[in-house]
């Protein structure tokens, strides 16, 4: 399969953002499968109170995380993924747009707050990678609002 066949499907808009959501709408669908399978990933963004001063603590051992939050966690997840795909591929219009900036604001503020606030998720790579996402997401929608919504 050539390369111009998969571009094919890839949002047709100028400029990366849309195809940038498009990525983030994709792996957000891939964690929410993974988070019904499996609680691996959501232990590892949720690792729970630091590990034990003999370092034996794993996040299975720490984590608050259970079958129950893992799914929880996972619908919102696809949610989002759904939104922002919805986004990537209808970027200039207005509602859409606003949609996907408020999936990163809520993630924003749901990981952060996880992290600095109630204590369920600490540095590392499980939190690192939402949040700059989501961070860097938030600004790049921002910033190019105008753009995209003439």
């Amino acid at each position: 399969m050539s390369l111009s066949i998969l571009t094919q499907y890839l949002p047709q808009h100028p400029g990366l953002l849309p195809q940038w959501l498009a990525l983030t709408a994709f792996i957000a669908i891939g964690n929410a499968v993974q988070a019904y399978v499996t609680l691996s990933y959501t232990r590892r963004v949720y690792l729970g109170p630091k590990a034990a001063k003999d370092g034996r603590s794993t996040p299975d051992a720490t984590s608050p995380a259970t079958p129950l939050s893992s799914r929880t966690w996972g619908t919102w997840t696809l949610l989002q993924g759904v939104v922002r795909g919805y986004a990537a591929y209808d970027i200039s219009n207005p509602v859409m747009y606003q949609l996907a900036v408020i999936t990163y604001i809520i993630a924003g503020w749901h990981f952060l707050s996880e992290w600095f606030i109630f204590k369920t998720a600490r540095l590392g790579e499980g939190i690192l990678a939402p949040v700059l996402v989501a961070v860097t997401s938030l600004i790049w929608m921002l910033c190019q609002w105008n753009y995209y919504l003439q």
